[in-house]
């Protein structure tokens, strides 16, 4: 194999430890030290000037959680070229587990060219990704309480849930609060309800007929304070992103001019892939990163499975809940395309090539700086005139038609 980097290393990153393997090639003779590190500040810093004194020039690791961090960010400082490696990409052979092996390993395929480096935002990106992240499992954590709330008041049986579309709403939270308070007056209850609730005073007595217990509104008033700072934290972090959305305002912009997202949904979408589209030869690339693609399965010429692959939620799930805004949209492409998509593979695979295509668009946007412009419904039949032609055609002798096709004049 082709000799690519002459002076390398490889990591094995550990919560506690980290094994080095330094590579080095010096007239032809292949020489190896293999040395271990706490992960410590300062053990990593003896670790860099190491790795300086022997004039190593590229360094691998294993994206091993959250631990490859700490490491990166020291040697990130020096003059090393710093690649970060998927786990499952540098699988050793089996039988052959220990951390020098792993190490050497590493130092091996990063010496002949063989390891693909995985994408590495910069710091602007991962502080706004850690916020956005951070806000997206708050939410998680607030609407596990809300489920709380409506099992303690169907523990009570006060089926509130069946004539209120949302619990915590204006109508649903101030009867909450009523019953938290003592009130047990079904009448009364139902007189907090807003005009607009669809649901009659009929309904929303009965269901405010139940047995509310002091352990209930203990439960409650308990749920209802934990969401109420979750609620709080997560306007904490809204005002910490608009802070620091200063480098990423021109790429949301452009970003929200796509049917279906809007401002917090570019926020996550630009803290997930950045602005630097540079970083992904194609659109394709950043398609097949983003898991929004069938895999790669095929054997003996016959394709076994064309599912996506699981990969990270974060980006995933946005785009997917993007996708289901922009086919409501009338007379667009995106609309056209799911419906033209579903009628032969279904829904889920339908919107998977929405969200595909909403990727796509983003990634010529950002690399060339312009805004979105929709082709049209009709788009996909203009570009297949002749197939749809023939098939109309075939669909009329089918019938029993005979038909011959004369082009208007222009």
């Amino acid at each position: 194999m082709e000799l690519m980097h002459r002076r390398c290393c490889g990591l094995d990153v550990h919560k506690e430890t980290v094994v080095a393997c330094l590579r080095l090639v010096c007239d032809g003779q292949v020489t190896t030290e293999v040395r271990t590190f706490q992960t410590t500040t300062a053990d990593l810093l003896r670790l860099s000037e190491w790795l300086a004194a022997n004039g190593c020039t590229h360094v691998a690791m294993e994206a091993t959680g959250v631990y490859w961090k700490p490491v990166w960010h020291i040697l990130d400082d020096g003059e090393f070229t710093l690649l970060l490696a998927n786990a499952a990409h540098v699988k050793n052979v089996p039988g052959r587990k220990t951390d020098v092996n792993d190490a050497t390993w590493l130092a091996e395929l990063l010496a002949h060219g063989l390891l693909r480096a995985s994408f590495v935002p910069d710091t602007q990106t991962q502080e706004m990704r850690t916020l956005l992240r951070t806000r997206k499992q708050l939410v998680r954590e607030q609407s596990s309480h809300v489920l709380r709330v409506q099992k303690t008041l169907e523990d009570a049986n006060i089926k509130l849930d069946s004539v209120l579309s949302d619990v915590m709403g204006k109508s649903g939270r101030a009867m909450i609060e009523a019953l938290i308070a003592g009130e047990t007056n079904p009448t009364k209850l139902a007189s907090l309800a807003d005009r607009r609730v669809k649901g009659s005073q009929d309904e929303l007595r009965e269901a405010l007929r139940g047995r509310v217990t002091k352990h209930h509104r203990f439960l409650l008033r308990l749920h209802l304070n934990q969401f109420d700072a979750l609620a709080a934290s997560m306007a904490t972090i809204d005002a910490q992103v608009e802070e620091s959305l200063e480098p990423f305002r021109t790429a949301v912009e452009l970003i929200t001019s796509i049917p279906g997202i809007k401002n917090l949904s570019a926020h996550v979408i630009v803290s997930e892939i950045g602005i630097d589209m540079s970083r992904f030869p194609s659109a394709a690339h950043l398609i097949s990163w983003a898991c929004l693609c069938p895999r790669n399965d095929e054997s003996a010429g016959k394709r076994r499975s064309n599912r996506v692959r699981k990969g990270a939620v974060w980006l995933k799930t946005t785009l997917v809940q993007c996708a289901w805004a922009a086919v409501k949209k009338k007379d667009s492409y995106l609309q056209a395309q799911f419906f033209r998509i579903r009628a032969r593979r279904g829904q889920k695979k339908a919107i998977l090539a929405v969200a595909a295509s909403m990727l796509t668009a983003i990634y010529h946007m950002l690399k060339d700086g312009t805004l979105y412009q929709d082709l049209g419904r009709n788009y996909l039949d203009r570009r297949s005139t002749d197939q749809q032609k023939k098939r109309l055609v075939k669909r009329l002798a089918d019938l029993g038609y005979a038909v011959a096709l004369t082009p208007l004049a222009a």
